[in-house]
C-alpha cells in the first residue's frame, strides 16, 4: 500500500509513491519474530476467508469474519481507522483496483475477481497482505490475470535477499507480467512495514528512475504487492474517495506478501500453506 495498495500504501489517494525520508529500519530478532506472529494472523485470516467465500455473501459479511477473526487472535485490523478507512479488509471486486470498501450493499457474484487485502497490528508490529479470489468459475481472461499476478508476485521475491537491489525484483516483475499482455498499475506501489503500516522504502513493480535503487539488508520487511490490470494501466478514485477502478473498466488482480530479507534469500511471513 503505498498506496494503500495495499491499503494503505499511503496516506492520502493520490499516487502513491512514498517519498524517501528517514532510513530503512532494520528489525531486530525479537522485533522479527513478532512480525512473524502478526503476519501468521494476516495469512490465518485470509486462507479462512479464501475458503468461505460464495456467491451470495457481501463484502461487509466478510470484514465482519475479519475483525472477528483477527481480534480473537490478540490483535486489532491494521486497516480499520488508518486514515477514515472503515473497513478491516479492502475489498475490491473485478474492475476495482484496490481499496475498496466493505458494503452490506456489495454482493459477492459467481464469476467475480475479488481481491482481499488485510493487516493485523500485534504487540506493536504490523502484517500485511493481499489475495486475489476466483469466485466459483471465472473466465479463461480472469483466470489467466489472477494466475500471472500471483507469478508475478513470487517472480519478484525470488530475487529477495541481502546484497540485491529493489530494482531487481521490480524487473522480474515487470518482465512477467508484460511477456503475458497485462498492464502494472505504476500509481500503486509496495512498501516496507513493520512498526508502521507504510514505512519506507517504496517497492516499486516496474523499473523507475523516479526513487533510489535500494541496497537489500538482512532485517529488512518489505511488502510487495504487484497489482495487474487486463487493460490499460490507469486508474481513478471514486466519489468514496478510496476506491480506485481501471479507467476503462478491465479487470484488475493483486497479491501482497509480507517479507523478511535474510543473508540467504527470504521468508514469507505472510504463507498462508503454513498456517
Amino acid at each position: 500500500m503505498n498506496i494503500f495498495s495495499s491499503l494503505l500504501s499511503a496516506p492520502t489517494k493520490q499516487p502513491q509513491v512514498t517519498k524517501q525520508r528517514r532510513g530503512i529500519e532494520i528489525k531486530s530478532e525479537r522485533e522479527i519474530e513478532i512480525m512473524r506472529q502478526a503476519a501468521k494472523i494476516v495469512a490465518t485470516v485470509l486462507k479462512e476467508i479464501s475458503q468461505l467465500v460464495k456467491p451470495g455473501m457481501t463484502t461487509a459479511d466478510l470484514d465482519i469474519y475479519a475483525e472477528k477473526r483477527i481480534r480473537e487472535m490478540g490483535a486489532t485490523p491494521s486497516f480499520k481507522g488508518y486514515h477514515g478507512f472503515t473497513g478491516s479488509i479492502c475489498s475490491s471486486i473485478n474492475n476495482e483496483v484496490v481499496h475498496g470498501i466493505p458494503s452490506r450493499k456489495k454482493v459477492i457474484r459467481a464469476g467475480d475477481v475479488l481481491k482481499v487485502d488485510t493487516g493485523a497490528y500485534y504487540q506493536g508490529f504490523h502484517g500485511d497482505s493481499c489475495i486475489t479470489i476466483a469466485v466459483v468459475e471465472v473466465t479463461p481472461e480472469s483466470a489467466k490475470l489472477i494466475r500471472v499476478a500471483e507469478e508475478a508476485l513470487y517472480k519478484g521475491i525470488e530475487q529477495v535477499k541481502a546484497g540485491a537491489y529493489l530494482l531487481d525484483l521490480a524487473g522480474a516483475i515487470e518482465d512477467h507480467v508484460k511477456s503475458n499482455g497485462f498492464s502494472i498499475v505504476e500509481e500503486f506501489t509496495g512498501h516496507g512495514v513493520g512498526r508502521n503500516l507504510h514505512e519506507e522504502p517504496s517497492v516499486f513493480n516496474f523499473r523507475t528512475r523516479e526513487m533510489p535503487n535500494v541496497k537489500l539488508r538482512s532485517g529488512m520487511t518489505l511488502a510487495i504487492e504487484p497489482i495487474l490490470n487486463a487493460g490499460s494501466k490507469y486508474t481513478r478514485t471514486l466519489s468514496d474517495k478510496w476506491t480506485a477502478v481501471t479507467v476503462d473498466n478491465a479487470m484488475s488482480a493483486q497479491f501482497e506478501h509480507t517479507v523478511l530479507v535474510t543473508d540467504t534469500g527470504y521468508e514469507i511471513l505472510t504463507d498462508r500453506s503454513k498456517v
